[in-house]
């Protein structure tokens, strides 16, 4: 994750997670020579408690001799223009903040303090979503994402850990209100579906999903360069949009077939978003059943249509 003289965008909330995060990577600036930049962005969600949060946060990077980049931006407001749920709000625009700022300070790794409880978290959120092997994998350890790379030190340590090393080390830290409420999906997976598990089923569930998502996670990258180096030899990516030899695609196992028609969507769309398996459904509907100039709109503008010798994916 880190290597010597890297510069580190490091995303702070100031909850315990990030506020060891931080800890730990500035008592490696010295041996790995960092230059460690702070972020904080208040979502709005909390009103003065928000705003305390930040106060907190540009202290902290204060009493580490380090730069802090603030900024806020009104999350609830955008999820209900967008119409997506707030979580999905917050982590776009978070991220999008940790690239901008990344951006701007000549930065390429941004860390975050995602832990192995967010992990399981994270796999269960997703099976209930109908993912697939992708999603099932969970978060990567190291990310990258375009031109930056996301690193989750962390990712391997549990919050029992975490709460311990805070205590030992008397670390202060803020708390989200909004954690002990029901209202956030993962909140209710948090709270109320994994203790279940645990009582009923395994108590070692967190351990297991994690383990899981990692033997997926190294399955699916596998198959994501086998089948890039596939879409590679059946496609032409032009202007117009992106063509793919039909005969070719046909002689494919669904499993890389699928993967293939998600190649050709990254390269249109940047992101396979919004996409269900009824889509997904339709997509191999039109591959096999469907006949010549039938056609398949996805979100974001997206069509395929199917001629005599190619698929042709185009955005409008």
């Amino acid at each position: 994750m880190l290597r010597r003289g890297d510069k580190v965008l490091v995303g702070v909330s100031g909850g315990p997670d990030s506020v060891t995060l931080l800890n730990a990577l500035n008592s490696l600036r010295k041996e790995y020579a960092l230059e460690i930049v702070v972020a904080h962005l208040d979502h709005k969600f909390r009103g003065e408690e928000s705003r305390s949060d930040r106060r907190f946060c540009e202290d902290l990077a204060k009493a580490y001799g380090l730069e802090i980049v603030s900024g806020e931006i009104d999350v609830p407001k955008i999820a209900s223009e967008k119409g997506i749920s707030s979580e999905e709000a917050a982590r776009f625009e978070r991220y999008d903040f940790f690239k901008r700022t990344a951006g701007k300070k000549g930065i390429q790794k941004i860390a975050v303090g995602h832990n192995a409880d967010d992990q399981a978290e994270t796999v269960l959120m997703r099976l209930m979503r109908g993912a697939g092997m992708a999603g099932l994998g969970g978060m990567n350890p190291v990310k990258d994402m375009g031109e930056f790379q996301v690193i989750r030190p962390l990712m391997e340590v549990t919050r029992k850990e975490i709460e311990e090393f805070v205590k030992e080390n008397k670390l202060c830290f803020r708390r989200d209100s909004s954690n002990e409420k029901d209202i956030f999906t993962r909140n209710r997976v948090r709270r109320s579906l994994i203790p279940f598990l645990e009582k009923e089923f395994n108590p070692n569930i967190k351990e297991v999903l994690a383990n899981t998502a990692e033997n997926l996670r190294a399955e699916n990258e596998f198959l994501e360069k086998f089948s890039r180096r596939k879409f590679n030899g059946m496609s032409r990516v032009r202007a117009s949009g992106i063509s793919i030899n039909l005969k070719k695609l046909k002689e494919q196992p669904d499993a890389i077939r699928k993967r293939v028609m998600r190649a050709a969507l990254q390269e249109l769309k940047g992101d396979l978003r919004r996409l269900t398996y009824q889509h997904w459904k339709e997509m191999g509907d039109l591959i096999e059943a469907r006949p010549v100039n039938s056609k398949v709109d996805l979100p974001a503008g997206i069509s395929i249509v199917k001629h005599r010798n190619e698929l042709v994916c185009s955005k409008s």
